[in-house]
């Protein structure tokens, strides 16, 4: 008989590759993974890894018998949460990877009370610019800028609306003026950051039905782009980030935003989940919580002064 312990154990050394990190996150020795694995060959009479002394690699059985083990594990995982029923009180493990600067400075508060409402919950919280694999990586749900660009991942909106901005301090514009073109931004000093592992100096904007790249230089990078707000706020540059970013700045005073009459790059927000059945009752309080908070946000932009022209 197939023991449901060792299916999970399977689709986890599929999605690390290997058996000592699906062992590593499991709490368990890398012989006992092994073992597991061995003993549902032997259930399943096929080979479902191919070894060696330097890898560890799905055979095309065991690429072929994966998205059935995913589905019986994600389809135990929804009837427990169902018979115990979304009127209990949310418990579990909810893993979460979102951008740095959103992560940090707008989401860290929202995230926090959302805990304390369910105190039985365990919300682990992981911050990187890195882009969160959500089937290999071990979290739950990712928040990311941008769209998946993937079939397999299931996306919640959380800002569909929601642009990036140009900004800059009082200070810095004080001392080095107010550009009142694209064209004129090549003479400032500005802000890029890594994303993706290149610089992100190529800066779009939507014109006339076209799309419009600006390259910018800057003498100050970062590969955090939080550290690139936290710039833009002392003075040292101009910034082109998301609204939802900037925009207690910008309502504080801290950051102007710059030719608001030139819309800036479309930046949707999403929560990114691999699986639909994945939608616990967790993750679906959490995207309701977040979404009620960040449109307000979003609609601060339609109605700050600075759009008012726009």
């Amino acid at each position: 008989m197939i023991r449901f312990d060792d299916l999970a154990l399977f689709a986890r050394t599929a999605a690390l590759g290997s058996f000592s990190n699906a062992a590593r996150e499991a709490g368990l020795l890398p012989g006992q993974v092994s073992a597991a694995i061995q003993r549902l060959e032997r259930e399943l009479d096929i080979r479902l890894f191919a070894r060696s002394t330097r890898s560890l690699r799905l055979t095309a059985e065991g690429e072929q018998y994966l998205p059935y083990a995913e589905e019986v594990l994600s389809t135990l995982k929804e009837g427990r949460e169902r018979l115990h029923g979304e009127r209990h009180a949310l418990q579990g493990t909810l893993k979460i990877a979102a951008p740095s600067d959103l992560g940090r400075n707008v989401l860290l508060p929202w995230i926090t009370g959302f805990r304390e409402a369910h105190p039985k919950l365990v919300l682990k919280l992981f911050l990187s610019d890195h882009v969160a694999d959500v089937f290999r990586d071990p979290v739950d749900i990712a928040i990311r800028y941008g769209v998946a660009g993937n079939a397999s991942y299931v996306e919640l909106p959380l800002a569909a609306n929601n642009r990036r901005v140009l900004v800059a301090s009082p200070r810095y514009l004080e001392q080095h003026g107010r550009p009142a073109t694209l064209d004129e931004l090549v003479m400032h000093q500005c802000l890029p950051f890594f994303l993706g592992g290149r610089v992100y100096d190529r800066w779009a904007f939507p014109a006339s039905g076209v799309r419009r790249t600006v390259t910018v230089k800057g003498a100050l990078l970062c590969d955090d782009a939080d550290i690139a707000r936290r710039w833009a706020v002392d003075g040292r540059g101009i910034a082109y980030k998301s609204w939802i970013d900037v925009c207690d700045d910008v309502v504080a005073g801290r950051l102007e935003v710059l030719l608001p009459d030139q819309p800036g790059e479309v930046a949707p927000l999403n929560l990114v989940c691999p699986h639909r059945r994945q939608f616990s009752p967790a993750v679906r309080y959490l995207h309701a919580a977040l979404r009620e908070r960040i449109l307000a946000m979003t609609a601060a932009m339609r109605e700050h002064a600075a759009f008012q022209d726009a």
